[in-house]
């Protein structure tokens, strides 16, 4: 099922999420709509505070980033393959150069800027069946898993960019959070009158 995506200003969205356990009331069937949601919306990552949940559940397919030509095959291969969800995740290092990649989210649509991100993490995690696992992730996998991971903690991109840029982008932001966005998907707006 498709659901709404929370739009910038709502509190869920500054939560820490809490864990969860393999009992969690009807978790295969949440992941399923996460994941119908994000491709409906064409992102990449989607994460449960996005849908309302204030709980520590990401899904991620970077399937959409594999045709880039700015990448080897080999980067192209692994983006196409890779498509996992993400429970009770725990970012254990961040390492590497920083580097830059312009990055939207689906809870402030037509916003776009330049991040700055470790080039390869460390994370645990249990997967969707709740095997826990422990992983190192680079590049634009990582960048992802990064993105999505600062929202269970409460954490939007544009927390990440210079306050010149915030600035700029804060007319668009108001407008997110009044109703005013106009995304080919279904959101759910913080202070839209007769919501």
């Amino acid at each position: 099922m498709i659901l709404p995506i929370v739009g910038y200003g709502d509190p869920v969205l500054r939560k820490v999420c809490d864990d969860i356990t393999a009992e969690h009331p009807n978790l295969q069937e949440i992941i399923a709509n996460m994941y119908d949601t994000m491709y409906n919306a064409y992102g990449v990552g989607l994460a449960a505070p996005q849908i309302g949940l204030a709980v520590r559940l990401f899904v991620i397919d970077t399937e959409p980033f594999s045709d880039s030509d700015d990448l080897s095959k080999e980067e192209q291969e692994q983006l196409k393959g890779f498509k996992q969800t993400f429970i009770n995740a725990k970012m254990l290092k961040e390492e590497g150069e920083e580097w830059g990649f312009n990055e939207g989210c689906l809870s402030i649509p037509d916003v776009r800027e330049d991040v700055y991100r470790h080039e390869k993490i460390t994370l645990e995690y249990f997967d969707e069946n709740f095997n826990k696992k422990t992983e190192v992730f680079d590049g634009l996998i990582a960048r992802v898993i990064q993105h999505e991971y600062d929202h269970i903690e409460g954490i939007l991109f544009t927390d990440k960019i210079a306050m010149l840029k915030k600035t700029l982008i804060k007319k668009k932001l108001q407008n997110i959070m009044d109703g005013k966005a106009r995304p080919d998907y279904r959101m759910r707006f913080c202070n839209k009158k007769g919501r």
